[in-house]
């Protein structure tokens, strides 16, 4: 039989408590770059300029993606005390984080599209007025980079030592809303080449050339995002050092046990549950307080989960 429910799991209210100082910064980066987005798409239109256009149109979706990112934080602390979410609202915020992925996807296909098409039919650049504006975009975009940077050092502020080992504590949905101002930056960086390329050597296929580069750029990008993402929505956790860690402290416990099944799942930035069973031989005493302890050197694990069955009995013919 299984320990009693009594004191055989403990639960740490230690859950994420979101991160105020980047839904400032992020709303900030919404403003800056819907502003710098009308400019460039006014601008793409009126100089004849693919690239320029296409990164306009790229940041209109970024703009659309970063007060995504907005909402999320918002969202995870408005519910953060509500009963209905037994983990906290964190993954509010990986939702968001997954959601602008899947803007990036879109954005890639819509400049890969664009660009073709200019490709195909080229009309006259101009790339004086066109550069300038691209400039001030890439301006803008370096700006909110520095705005969405991940420090996350405040993950380990809230204590005197740390056990992680490595994991990671990066905040998804920030680096969602950061790939978006850097892809824009990087189809800046793109667009002036091309522009400076097709003005100094009359190459103006290097316009729309550079149009697909980006769209294959950011399109990695979000796969990359998308993974990360789901990993965590999906709950698959299982190869994360932590799992390795948890079979660890019990291979090395002084009672003997065994682990008969194991769940691990992030519940926060740098921070997972777990629900352990174990079995240990019919003469043995062990309570799930004994490795709760063992396991509590990982301050990541912040809701630990404990059964203890006996072995069963060896068969009188084996």
């Amino acid at each position: 039989m299984a320990e009693p429910s009594a004191g055989a799991w403990q639960h740490s209210h230690v859950f994420d408590k979101g991160n105020p100082l980047a839904e400032r910064n992020t709303r900030l980066a919404v403003w800056l770059t819907a502003g710098m987005m009308l400019a460039e798409i006014a601008g793409g239109w009126l100089f004849n300029s693919m690239a320029l256009l296409a990164d306009g149109w790229h940041m209109s979706s970024h703009a659309l993606a970063l007060g995504l990112a907005v909402l999320a934080y918002r969202a995870a602390r408005h519910y953060a005390g509500h009963p209905r979410f037994s983990f906290g609202t964190w993954k509010i915020e990986i939702l968001g984080g997954y959601t602008s992925a899947l803007f990036l996807v879109g954005v890639a296909l819509l400049m890969l599209v664009q660009s073709v098409g200019r490709l195909l039919e080229p009309v006259p650049i101009h790339y004086e007025q066109a550069m300038l504006i691209a400039a001030a975009g890439l301006a803008v975009n370096l700006a909110c980079a520095w705005l969405l940077r991940d420090n996350h050092q405040h993950a380990h502020d809230h204590h005197g030592h740390d056990h992680s080992h490595g994991h990671s504590h990066h905040d998804l949905n920030l680096r969602s809303a950061y790939l978006h101002v850097i892809t824009d930056a990087a189809t800046s960086v793109l667009a002036i080449l091309a522009l400076a390329g097709g003005q100094l050597w009359g190459a103006s296929w290097l316009d729309p050339v550079m149009g697909i580069a980006g769209a294959i750029v950011v399109g990695l990008w979000a796969r990359g995002l998308l993974r990360d993402t789901s990993r965590v929505l999906l709950d698959a956790e299982m190869d994360a050092p932590v799992v390795a860690e948890i079979r660890e402290v019990i291979e090395h416990s002084p009672v003997r046990a065994e682990i008969t099944d194991l769940h691990v799942w992030r519940v926060g930035r740098g921070q997972y549950a777990c629900i352990l069973a174990l079995a240990v031989a019919p003469d043995v005493i062990a309570s799930p307080d004994l490795f709760r302890q063992q396991l509590g050197i990982h301050e990541e694990l912040v809701h630990i989960t404990v059964e203890i069955n006996p072995l069963p009995a060896a068969s009188p013919h084996a």
